[in-house]
């Protein structure tokens, strides 16, 4: 006997019959109102009160199983919670309301499959098994599935493309994204009890600016110019300290045209804000607070194993200073150094060198195989002027600045720094990294000469702050296109979807 296996068509291909079963029935598969009176969650925590009462339930099947005149539909909503319908012969109406999009039970249930939604209006009892239920008394259908949803999915790849199938499949995956939206919520609660005001800047720019990145481009028609997706919020947000505002943050997308990796994504959701009056000193206080206020509200604790290290997030931070550490691991003076004497050293150590490779790549990229190996939180200060051509110089070392980075499970998941106010010296520094950009150095900062224009007219001094949802990627223990809904990815279509849609050009 040979054992011929259904594909997807052929699924796909019988639920169809049974849409059209349906329509002959005067039945519409997909109508669009439904009478939901409790979700399933509420059901099974309340039942000692709601046992006997009337409710109606909706949400996806998860099972189906019929036995002469019972039969046992699982249905699971989005709280994540499943809840046994119980139907029997003689409980049901034997005539059902098409105009309404209900189906006679259980003689009906041949034309469902699981993957659709149902919705069922009954009583709430406890079955003689035990199990917690709605007794149905009728049963409406409310999207007919024409693809079976998979008992697994573990391909990474389709995991990735299908996100609405991995999160049916794997529910742990769909709870991800509820904390993802609690951390973003932690942090926007946080920032507006300390009197900061939310104010959404432009994604499009005309130049660019706030970190080292290369940029998207897209065209305007309606001005006919070239403009660019934001790489930060920095620059507008900082124009608004100059228009009076003292403490302002957006979140939101911002868009860096590098590659993928575990840390980074081109597209992904970052905050940042910045204070009038505060330096790098009373950012870094508040950073310890909102650090331990948004993590506990999103994980319910403090204290981590995660990607090898353990961490207690409640404790004091270690303060690190940057040149000291260039200096202990490679006893390199980041302050007077060659080219020569840096590339020899990122050999020496197994790491990559480009011919566009400057000091500072040079000596962020040894920083980075130290950083690497770190548990944290440690706070990394004075970071050579150099690298950070937009914050504030430290008088107590001119060739540093006032800047915060925390370095926590080996990365750096954040960065604060007293904000550069000074139109002379801000021009000076736009016009060497404009310099390194015509060397090639597309990451480097382009020279916005409107900020430098807004400066002359003042900014307070003050100090900003800014962090990623790389945040809750370290934290979760999942890498960048795990951390976000729908990761961007090359577009491919296989056999099966041309197959399926010949009618379409793909």
């Amino acid at each position: 006997m040979v054992l011929i296996m259904a594909t997807l068509q052929d699924y796909r291909n019988e639920r169809l019959k049974k849409l059209e079963t349906l329509r002959e029935l005067g039945v519409d598969p997909y109508p669009a109102q439904t009478n939901r009176t409790h979700n399933l969650a509420d059901i099974k925590d309340e039942f000692d009160k709601l046992e006997g009462q009337s409710a109606t339930v909706a949400g996806r099947i998860t099972s189906i199983r019929k036995f002469g005149k019972l039969a046992f539909l699982v249905i699971r909503d989005s709280f994540n919670s499943e809840l046994q319908l119980f139907i029997r012969k003689n409980e049901t109406n034997d005539s059902a309301d098409r105009s309404n999009s209900e189906l006679v039970m259980p003689d009906e249930i041949s034309l469902l499959d699981t993957g659709d939604f149902v919705e069922a209006d009954g009583e709430i009892i406890r079955t003689q098994t035990g199990e917690i239920s709605v007794s149905v008394r009728s049963l409406r259908i409310l999207t007919k599935a024409l693809r079976p949803m998979p008992e697994k999915l573990e391909n990474k790849e389709e995991r990735l493309r299908r996100r609405y199938v991995d999160m049916n499949v794997n529910p742990e995956v769909r709870q991800r994204f509820i904390r993802r939206s609690k951390f973003w919520q932690a942090t926007r609660d946080y920032l507006n009890q300390h009197g900061f005001v939310e104010i959404n800047i432009p994604v499009l720019e005309h130049t660019t600016g706030g970190a080292d990145a290369n940029p998207f481009k897209t065209h305007m028609d309606a001005l006919d110019q070239d403009f660019y997706l934001r790489i930060s919020h920095e620059l507008p947000l900082k124009r608004l300290l100059g228009a009076g505002f003292e403490k302002v943050y957006d979140l939101g997308p911002r868009f860096r045209n590098e590659n993928y990796s575990d840390e980074h994504l081109p597209e992904h959701i970052a905050m940042e804000w910045y204070a009038a009056y505060w330096d790098w000193q009373q950012g870094r206080r508040f950073m310890e607070g909102m650090y331990k206020y948004v993590l506990k509200e999103t994980f319910g604790t403090l204290q981590f194993k995660v990607r090898g290290f353990e961490i207690d997030m409640s404790g004091e931070w270690e303060i690190w200073d940057y040149a000291d550490v260039i200096k202990k691991h490679y006893g390199i003076d980041v302050y007077n150094t060659t080219i020569e004497e840096v590339a020899q050293k990122l050999k020496e150590y197994g790491l990559e060198v480009e011919k566009t490779d400057s000091i500072p790549r040079g000596i962020d990229k040894l920083w980075k195989n130290i950083r690497k190996d770190v548990a944290g939180p440690v706070w990394l200060v004075n970071t050579p002027k150099f690298i950070s051509p937009l914050a504030k110089t430290n008088p107590n070392n001119p060739n540093a600045v006032e800047r915060f980075q925390p370095v926590i499970l080996g990365s750096e998941l954040g960065n604060g720094f007293s904000e550069l106010n000074d139109p002379i010296d801000q021009l000076n520094r736009f016009v060497e990294q404009q310099k390194m950009r015509d060397a090639g150095d597309e990451e480097a900062m382009m020279l916005d000469i409107d900020f430098v224009e807004m400066l002359e007219y003042g900014m307070p001094p003050a100090c900003g702050w800014g962090y990623s949802e790389r945040v809750f990627w370290m934290f979760e223990g999942v890498s960048a296109r795990e951390g976000v809904p729908f990761p961007q990815l090359r577009q491919e279509y296989d056999e099966t979807t041309r197959a399926i849609y010949p009618e379409v050009k793909l």
